[in-house]
């Protein structure tokens, strides 16, 4: 008796994870094509651009601090 499973949709934490190795640039392919495969479009879009906008603003408050020290 075969039993066909559906495929896992990615939790929260693993399109974290997806998403901040895409960001540095250290994606598996075997992780990516589980993505684009598994996972739904919208959710990484979403994602990159939390991370991109926290990204910026932590920069951006990095920089504030270190000039607002001179």
């Amino acid at each position: 008796m075969t039993q066909e499973q559906d495929p896992k949709k990615p939790g929260i934490g693993a399109l974290v994870r997806s998403i901040l190795a895409a960001a540095i640039g250290v994606q598996t392919d075997k992780n990516r094509e589980q993505d684009f495969n598994q996972g739904n479009p919208l959710a990484f879009i979403l994602g990159g651009f939390v991370f991109t906008f926290l990204f910026i603003a932590t920069i951006a408050t990095i920089v504030g601090l270190i000039l607002s020290n001179n």
